[in-house]
């Protein structure tokens, strides 16, 4: 009796997890499209000054930050992080 409960509550949940594999990520667009401007942008920014080296590399942690997670399926902290990212290149371009 109870191999045969073990065995359904196993079938059971891997029938679960393989129905949760297809849904829809939410952030999954808008995380993919605001980590590329990052990277777009840290690409071609050029840091002024010692506050804008900083805002830098904050910003490039934030987008290291955001591809992990973005790996790992957590969109919503990699859309998150990635905007972040952006707000400090706009600062390092300002030297901030």
């Amino acid at each position: 009796m109870k191999t045969v409960l073990g065995h359904s509550l196993i079938l059971l949940l891997a029938a679960t997890m393989a129905g949760c594999s297809g849904l829809p990520h939410p952030y999954r667009d808008t995380c993919a499209r605001e980590l590329d401007a990052a990277w777009r942008e840290l690409d071609i920014a050029k840091a002024r000054g010692f506050a804008g080296t900083v805002s830098y590399a904050k910003a490039l942690g934030l987008i290291t930050t955001a591809r992990t997670m973005q790996t790992v399926e957590n969109f919503d902290g990699c859309y998150k992080n990635a905007n972040k990212a952006r707000f400090y290149i706009v600062e390092s371009l300002e030297g901030r």
